[in-house]
């Protein structure tokens, strides 16, 4: 069996092994592909039964152009890459990593959030610039510092990364409330679940966790923006496109939004003329809440394993 990855770097930059799929078939594995053409990736697949990819697009095209692919798997949960049609009616196999970084994810949703609250990469700079040395004062700050105790964070998609980041945001002592669409009793123990138009008009603090779906694509925009309280904290640590960027910049510029924690935008590498480089009170990070090593580890292994079970005959995380 010969089994190609398309784009492993980002997934295993050096400091895990490849070996699991070693043990399955011939591998080949590419740091990266082209992510605007299938020419490269369909000479790269080649004969091979196995593709692997994390956000190497597969298309229509390259399915078509490569007849003896079998199985595609993911090294994401996000399996939007690939052309799910296509693939089921060749009859090949479609597989993703669920639920791999769930601690991780809801640790840098918190992460975002006390980094608005307490600016320490910025103190931590002034100090070692020689401005607490020559202080008049025993301490400064430049920002406001924020306590959360007593705030209310309302979390939109309340699954098991929500509720991760609700169980954090709980033992701050702050209250929680959350949106979701299938309510259920884990959430309840934790969070009080409420209307869209609620959470907004209730939460200093709005977390999105929820997938990108039609009707959550866009979910933070001008309007649902003047339904929140002045001066609102919003994190976005799971899809990019859940905001109108245009829209959040323009409300952080005005104060509306007091500031904004996130770790995804809508084209990512991100552009140069995304509003939001140059919006007040602004954290981007460059999607790196899955990427502690411990997460990687487990998306290997679950990969690895989703291939070891597609070959045995009983394939599992299907999304196709």
């Amino acid at each position: 069996m010969k089994i190609v990855i398309l784009d492993g770097y980002t997934e295993n930059p050096g400091d895990l092994s490849w070996e699991g799929f070693e043990k399955l078939g011939e591998l080949t594995v590419y740091d990266r592909s082209s992510l605007t053409g299938s020419l490269e990736s369909i000479s790269r697949i080649g004969n091979a039964d196995v593709v692997i990819t994390n956000k190497t697009p597969i298309t229509a095209e390259l399915i078509a152009a490569c007849p003896s692919i079998r199985y595609i798997g993911l090294l994401a949960t996000g399996y939007n890459v690939v052309d799910l049609g296509a693939a089921k009616a060749r009859g090949i196999t479609v597989c993703n990593i669920p639920a791999y970084g769930t601690d991780a994810v809801g640790q840098f949703a918190i992460a975002l959030l006390l980094e608005i609250c307490h600016h320490i990469g910025h103190h931590d700079k002034a100090v070692k610039q020689g401005r607490w040395e020559k202080s008049a004062d025993w301490c400064f700050w430049d920002f406001p510092l924020i306590e959360l105790a007593g705030k209310t964070m309302g979390i939109i998609g309340f699954g098991r990364i929500g509720q991760t980041t609700g169980r954090i945001a709980k033992a701050m002592n702050m209250r929680v409330i959350a949106h979701d669409a299938n309510p259920n009793a884990a959430g309840k123990s934790i969070a009080d679940y409420v209307n869209l138009d609620e959470l907004f008009s209730r939460s200093h603090v709005i977390a999105l966790h929820c997938p990108l779906f039609p009707e959550t694509q866009g979910i933070i925009n001008k309007t649902t923006i003047a339904k929140m309280r002045d001066g609102v904290i919003i994190l976005n640590n799971s899809r990019g496109p859940l905001v109108v960027e245009q829209d959040l910049a323009d409300a952080l510029n005005s104060g509306k939004v007091y500031a904004a924690g996130l770790d995804v935008v809508s084209t990512e590498p991100i552009r140069g003329d995304n509003p939001l480089l140059r919006a007040k009170n602004c954290i981007i990070t460059p999607h790196i809440s899955w990427a502690p090593k411990e997460s990687r580890g487990r998306l290997m292994d679950i990969a690895v394993e989703n291939l070891a079970a597609f070959i045995r005959g009983s394939p599992v995380n299907v999304v196709n």
